[in-house]
Order: structure tokens, then sequence, then C-alpha cells
């Protein structure tokens, strides 16, 4: 896929009108890439070199140099907390980053060494409670932690936590999240493989100490930092965020009854939704468009026809548990089909979409559909309640915020013998509760195992 590329010294540039994505990666036969990444503790910004003399830093090199900064920023004040802006509302901004760079030229030249490095490595004080069975807390301080130890325009911020835990946070606009998911997974599979421990050698060669980034600051950027942390902690303290282990059955039955796993959760959140707000939800599933070199996503309306009417059965007293069977089944092949149409390119939300951009860049006028009140309600113009994807079959998990206030997201893994579901919701909404829509999940997933043990055709 043509995203991996983007993965590394990557960045979102702001802009006053309208953001731009610089990538610097680089191919041997392309030229020379960047090989230094970014470091970021208390409000401080360091980087370094993870190349030395043409070979790649061993992990104890890499610990030293991370150790020399963690020390550093223990035992003198805090750093002003310069990536808080990137937390920002983009053209605020775009004007904050333009001002910072007026008081220094050097300051662009610190903004270019943090935009070209590899990634963002964040070291974090607190401890997130974590179990097999509960990740909510670390997920919550993954997605919405500390703005000054994120900086929100690069492609890839990895997160450490100082209990050992360690996440991800990307920019979704330069590559999908299944590609930052196999990295991932990559990275789990060689933890796994070397027994979290490296077996190499311990030789620390004499390489040169980190570099701090010192901005050139002034009060009113000091005040833009304050502005922005408030405002992103304010927004973040409004998040609700759930995430649970379902362990009573994994992929292993669903396939055993012959229901494809990603439909049957799907499927399961349609009905937890009607059983919790009374009517069907517009949702928006992620199907891959990998077929095509440069594909990135179309979208399965998962809220079919079929899946209103089996939820519909599932609440009516009178349906006999083999009619409800024959709606669900119903339901299941309606998705199947709809999502290998959208694995082909023969969706039809981004050709909408090109259709609308089209309009709006040559000053057209806008056509009726997107105007229309039913496009909207259906989902239509990044309005779905329900904002869903399957994040595959590794242990990696993510995330999204809901796409509208009232709404949901709503991400899961499969794995033999468990489903991981992820659900966010804004407190501040009080029609929402993600708490309750997880339980439902959960509660759907036994009545439709019951369903095909009880129900014969």
């Amino acid at each position: 896929m043509d995203q991996f590329r983007m993965v590394f010294s990557t960045c979102k540039i702001p802009g006053i009108t309208r953001d731009s994505i610089i990538n610097y990666f680089r191919t041997e036969s392309e030229g020379r890439s960047p090989t230094h990444i970014t470091v970021l503790c208390r409000g401080r910004v360091f980087v370094f070199d993870v190349m030395h003399e043409g070979c790649l830093m061993t992990p104890p090199e890499i610990h030293r140099q991370l150790t020399y900064i963690h020390k550093k920023c223990h035992s003198e004040p805090d750093g002003p907390g310069i990536p808080a802006l990137t937390s920002e509302e983009r053209t605020r901004w775009a004007k904050a980053r333009e001002y910072l760079i007026s008081l220094d030229p050097e300051n662009l030249t610190r903004l270019e060494k943090i935009q070209s490095s590899l990634l963002v490595y964040s070291l974090e004080d607190s401890s997130p409670h974590v179990t097999p069975e509960d990740y909510s807390q670390v997920t919550a301080m993954i997605l919405a932690g500390d703005p000054t130890l994120r900086w929100g325009d690069k492609s890839y911020n990895l997160i450490s936590f100082s209990n050992g835990v360690f996440g991800c946070n990307c920019d979704h606009a330069p590559f999908d999240a299944m590609v930052l998911v196999n990295v991932s997974h990559y990275v789990d599979e060689k933890i796994v493989e070397n027994e979290g421990r490296w077996k190499g050698s311990e030789k620390v060669r004499d390489i040169s100490l980190p570099e701090e980034l010192v901005f050139t600051v002034d009060d009113k950027i000091l005040n833009n930092i304050k502005q922005a942390e408030a405002q992103y902690l304010k927004q973040a303290s409004d998040l609700q965020v759930v995430v649970y282990a379902f362990t009573s059955f994994g992929k292993k039955l669903t396939k055993k009854k012959r229901l494809h796993p990603d439909i049957f959760i799907q499927l399961a959140l349609q009905l937890a939704y009607y059983r919790l707000h009374g009517r069907p939800g517009s949702c928006y599933e992620t199907a891959m468009t990998r077929y095509f070199y440069h594909g990135r996503t179309e979208t399965v309306r998962s809220c079919t026809v079929e899946a209103v009417r089996w939820c519909q059965s599932m609440q009516d007293p009178s349906t006999s548990p083999l009619e409800r069977q024959r709606k669900m089944l119903q339901a299941f092949a309606k998705h199947d089909k709809m999502m290998k149409y959208c694995l082909a390119g023969k969706g039809f939300d981004r050709h909408l979409l090109g259709l609308l951009l089209i309009a709006k860049e040559e000053d057209l006028p806008v056509p009726e559909l997107f105007t229309d009140p039913l496009f909207s309600k259906s989902g239509g113009g990044g309005n779905f309640v329900l904002s869903t994807s399957l994040v595959g079959y590794s242990r990696v998990l993510g995330v999204v915020v809901p796409m509208v206030h009232n709404g949901y997201g709503f991400f899961y893994h499969i794995r033999d013998d468990r489903f991981n579901v992820a659900s966010t919701a804004w407190k501040s909404c009080p029609e929402t509760d993600a708490e309750k829509l997880v339980q439902l999940v959960f509660h759907s997933f036994q009545d439709m195992m019951q369903l095909m043990n009880t129900a014969r055709l």
C-alpha cells in the first residue's frame, strides 16, 4: 500500500484557509531520508538521531538517550508546552505558528526539525490502569491525554507511560488506521518473539547527547499555549471512553456457526443502539479499498432495511425465534454483499463526496441532494451517529471520538476467544451513554448466539 510511506517523517502544516501535508520520507533510490526522532517530556522538546556511523542505534543506546532526557526534565523546570498549540482550532494554530516564526527565524528551523522527524515519542509520567478485560483508562489517556506531550500534526505519536504501557496517537489525514495497526502489530510480535528483552550487546557507543529545541517565545505565545491547553482539556474531560473485552466467545464460535464475525458485531451494534434509543442508527463502517494502489476507504452503511427489520423482530414478543433468525441471516447477507461492493470500489459515498467537492471548488451550485435533510439524517456529510471500524484480528485496538455530538465512536478487534470493543461518547449529550451501549452490545452477542443455538431452519 502506498500509504505506508506516509507513516514516518510526515506532518500536517496548518494554513489560514487550508492545511497541507509534507512528507520528508525517501526510499534509498530517492535520496536521503530523515533519521532523527522528536521526544516530548514535561513541556520540553528534544531531538536525536537514531542512526550512528551508518548503523541503527541499539536499544541500550536509545535507552541511554531517553534516560538523559527523562533525568534532565525531572531535575529542571518544565518547558512552555509548545506542542499544545497543535491541539488548537486550525486557523488559530496557523496564525500562532506564523507569529511564532516571526519572533525568531530559528523557530522555523526548530519546527521543521519536528515536522521532518521520523516520529514523535512522548514520555508520560502517569500510570494508567489496564487489565485484560478493561482498557478504558489507558485508551482515554492515549486518545485525549496531555496536549503538551502530543504533536497533533504528526502522523505518528508513540506514547509510553511510567508503568511500561505503550500506545500511539496518529493523524488520520496521511493514512488509514490499518496502516498503523499493522506497524503496531509488527512491534507487538517482535516483543513477544524476544520475550520483552533485548538479547544483543549492552555496549553503548560514544554518541552525541540529544539536542533540546528551545523556542523563542513571548507573553503572547505563552498565553496562546495556556488557552489551547485549557480548551483541549475541557473538551477531553467531556469525552467518555469505554473499552472492554467480551470473553464468553469470539471468532472461533461465530465461524463455527457460519457467521462472519465482523458482520456479527455490526448487527449486534445495530440491535444495541435500537434497544437503547428506540430507533435505527445511521452507521458508517470502514471498507478498505486496498485493491487499488492509491485506495483509501469507502463507507459501508450498516443500517440497512434488513437490519432494521431484524431489530424490530427482536423487540416484538410475537415474533418466533425461527422468524428472528431468518431476518437476521437476511441482514447478514445484505451486509456481506455491500461490503464486497465497497471493497471493489463500487460504493457511492466517496463518489458523492467528490461531486460535492468539485461543486465547491469550481464555485458551482451544490446539488439539491446534499441539502436534503434526509441526506444528513442518513449520515451523509459526516453525520453518522455510529462511526465504526474493525481494527483487525491482532491484539491491537484503537478508537476515535464520535462523528457527531449525539453519536458514538465504536471500534473493535476480533480474536479467537473474545471481542474487544471500544466506544466513545460525549458526556454533555444527555442522549448518549457509551457504557450502556457496550453492555447492550454484549447482551446482543448472547442473544444472537442463543438464536443460532435454539432456532432451526
